[in-house]
């Protein structure tokens, strides 16, 4: 008998005996653990593993499909692949025990799917639908209808969603605190006003790249979502330091902040953060060309906890806002310099000098500014954190310099830009001259 249940397990021909091992193994699996344990196995799986597990056996195909194992999805990697009628089968079978779905990038996605999820999906709390190019507001009319426990809602780059979509939220899902409008054109500052005045418990908005919200929009936003932690603006050209002004001082949990590319916003916008934002630890003004060393006096005294900081093309600071970040900001970590044009080695020696500089300065990016040199390197040798340096375009710099840094910090990776002395006059005009080289060493 012995020899015979042996036999049955070895390879043969057809496969059977390899099989018939696959069998065994998988039973006393099943033998061998509770089925709540095989359950919590499976609660750990993501989609793809959870569905080649359901065709295992008939044991599995119910533990792998029970609802419990679907209370997240995330479809992403399927985003050219999902047909409406996928989501809607979903829908039905998961319903009521699904909490988070992502749909991005299903561009072919429509709103008569969305309304079966929405009547079906009731618990959803988390919804992605960013880059879902054919969904309308009739999408936010069903989501209101029905899905009262909706708290972060992700409609980024829909080009169809209007202000609509907003009063309908605002209306409804009073539990609403995240909500990511980014690059949404049609959206205005009349729709942010209908969801600030009834979604108050916001706490994170994503507004870039939506060119009809002005300061309007903020005052509603100061006024009624006191509770907001992360504010992105970039891209938003017509709002100024007004509106700032009303965000900065009702908002003062504030902890991230993003408006690069709003020209508008001065010094007093800086002024109004370093005075009312005492949490902020990321701000991002990139392109903002107004802003001065006096600015950023005042946001460095009050924003002792400022982590990541992008501040590529503000033309007019110098070496003395370097210092003034360096003494008041130990927990820097990331800033960006890129087309700062006025700063010196001085200036990087103020930064190193810095109590962030040797515990968690991590990354610097100094493209285009050509007054730095080789010496800003020497100097930057004590940053031990340090992990990444950008010199594009830093016609100072040199190859010596930077194998000098990295002998001192092995670990570190500099991607820089070399142009090539001119070359000599050439008597052959067909000649190829040689060309600009990148090198990320």
């Amino acid at each position: 008998m012995a020899n015979a249940t042996k036999r049955s397990m070895l390879p043969t021909a057809n496969g059977h005996g390899i099989r018939s091992k696959c069998w065994e193994e998988e039973a006393l699996i099943n033998t061998n653990l509770p089925k709540e344990l095989i359950l919590r196995i499976f609660s750990f799986l993501d989609v793809v593993s959870l569905c080649r597990c359901a065709q295992v056996s008939k044991l599995w195909n119910v533990l792998a499909l029970d609802g419990s194992n679907w209370q997240t999805i995330d479809l992403r990697d399927f985003q050219t692949a999902i047909e409406n009628d996928v989501v809607e089968k979903m829908s039905k079978r998961y319903g009521g025990f699904l909490k988070k779905l992502r749909l991005e990038g299903c561009k072919t996605l429509q709103d008569n799917a969305l309304q079966i999820f929405s009547q079906q999906c009731r618990n959803i709390e988390e919804l992605n639908l960013s880059h879902c190019v054919e969904i309308t507001d009739r999408t936010a009319m069903h989501l209101s209808a029905n899905c009262r426990k909706l708290k972060s809602l992700h409609l980024s780059s829909c080009p169809k969603i209007t202000d609509l979509t907003c009063s309908r939220l605002g209306l409804s899902c009073h539990q609403l605190t995240e909500l990511n409008l980014a690059w949404c054109e049609k959206i205005s500052s009349e729709g942010v006003k209908s969801v600030a005045h009834l979604a108050m418990g916001l706490e994170v908005i994503i507004l870039q790249g939506c060119p009809k919200i002005n300061n309007d929009a903020l005052h509603s936003l100061g006024e009624f979502c006191k509770k907001l932690r992360v504010v992105n603006l970039s891209n938003c050209r017509a709002i100024g330091d007004a509106g700032v002004k009303v965000l900065c001082e009702n908002c003062r949990n504030m902890e991230m902040l993003f408006l690069s590319r709003c020209a508008a916003v001065t010094d007093a916008s800086l002024k109004c953060m370093g005075e009312n934002l005492p949490q902020l630890n990321v701000l991002e003004v990139a392109e903002c060309h107004q802003l001065t060393d006096r600015g950023f006096k005042v946001l460095a005294q009050g924003c002792n906890k400022l982590m990541r900081m992008d501040l590529e093309e503000c033309i007019l600071i110098s070496d003395n806002a370097l210092g003034y970040l360096a003494v008041n900001c130990p927990l820097l970590e990331h800033l960006s310099l890129s087309h700062c044009e006025l700063l010196t080695d001085d200036g990087i020696r103020s930064l190193a000098m810095g109590a962030c500089a040797t515990e968690n300065l991590r990354v610097i990016e100094l493209d285009n500014c050509p007054l730095i040199t080789d010496t800003a390197l020497e100097q930057l040798m004590v940053c031990q954190a340090l992990e990444r340096i950008e010199l594009f375009d830093c016609q100072l710099i040199t190859r010596v310099g930077i194998k000098r840094l990295k002998s001192h910090l092995p670990g570190l990776t500099v991607q820089a830009y070399f142009a090539p002395a001119t070359p000599p006059h050439q008597s052959n005009p067909n000649r190829t001259r040689s060309c600009r080289c990148c090198c990320i060493l």
